[in-house]
């Protein structure tokens, strides 16, 4: 802001003995044009400060619900889970510690690999608890199926993402941020009847070549396998109309899936992909990045 002071009396014109003298006092507002500023700063610490730096593998085990039991005395029953309605069946639980336990097994065999949980605080009657957290503690609470000493270390979470899609963007994201690198090779661990959504279309969507692309499955419980292959078909399909989960019931589930109204630190940590997270379209991105140059 300029303030400008004007004194309008014209001594030419008038007697010295009866000027009337007065001030105007004009205020110009100047245009300010406000630039949000951008917190990340690439910060490479050196790989001598960084024990992460030398991990080149990602292992993401995708998560499923939110442990809620006051106590890992039984983390393989359903009363210590929040499950919807489409999960509460026999045996249910046990499948999400043996996808833990498989992505410990995966890591164990791989000094190169970073093991990421990945799952955001996706149920509103669970509390602000994310699912990649209730992984990480149920993997504590056993004792990393001996391999502790080998994984815990490298074992971090990804505590934002809302859908499968997410599940494999945000961990790729968080693995820079991590590492200061994208990942060389990377596996997924969730069920078996969900590989051709993962390996297929989300590893198209965010075009990872192939070869460097790995799957685990495992089976879903016996009671549950009939409505979750039907189920799957369902979300595939929508899945293969909007790849990037960006729009229609998509995006409506990730909505839902957000009740704490987190605010996504995501491309903050990974700035080479920001066009990827920004890109909303029915067709491949076509933009550069750093995996497919």
């Amino acid at each position: 802001m300029t303030m400008v002071s004007l004194n309008c009396s014209n001594p030419d014109e008038a007697n010295p003995d009866q000027i009337l003298a007065f001030d105007v006092t004009i205020i110009i507002i100047l245009p300010f044009h406000y630039r949000p500023m951008n917190n990340y700063q690439n910060f490479d610490m050196g790989s001598e400060n960084n024990p992460f730096a030398k991990l080149k593998n990602l292992v993401m085990v995708a998560g499923h619900s939110v442990y809620t039991s006051s106590s890992c005395e039984k983390v393989d029953k359903e009363d210590s889970w929040f499950l919807e309605s489409y999960q509460n069946h026999p045996g249910q639980a046990a499948t999400f510690v043996t996808h833990i336990e498989e992505g410990i097994e995966s890591a164990s065999k791989d000094d190169g690999a970073l093991l990421l949980f990945s799952g955001g605080e996706t149920r509103k009657d669970a509390g602000p608890r994310s699912e990649a957290q209730s992984y990480w503690t149920v993997a504590e609470s056993r004792g990393w199926f001996g391999k502790e000493e080998s994984v815990r270390w490298r074992a971090l979470t990804e505590e934002h993402a809302r859908d499968s899609f997410e599940n494999l963007l945000f961990s790729v994201c968080r693995f820079r941020e991590v590492t200061g690198a994208y990942p060389q090779n990377i596996t997924v661990v969730s069920y078996d009847f969900k590989e051709e959504r993962f390996a297929h279309l989300h590893r198209l969507a965010i075009r990872f070549p192939e070869s460097r692309f790995f799957y685990s499955g495992t089976p879903a419980s016996s009671t549950s396998k009939k409505a979750a292959l039907q189920g799957e078909a369902l979300v595939r399909a929508q899945f293969q109309e909007d790849p990037y989960g960006c729009k229609g019931s998509l995006k409506r589930k990730k909505v839902r899936r957000d009740p704490f109204h987190r605010t996504i630190p995501y491309p903050n940590g990974c700035p080479e992909i920001q066009g990827l997270f920004r890109y909303c379209g029915s067709v491949t991105y076509p933009g550069s990045l750093p995996w497919t140059e």
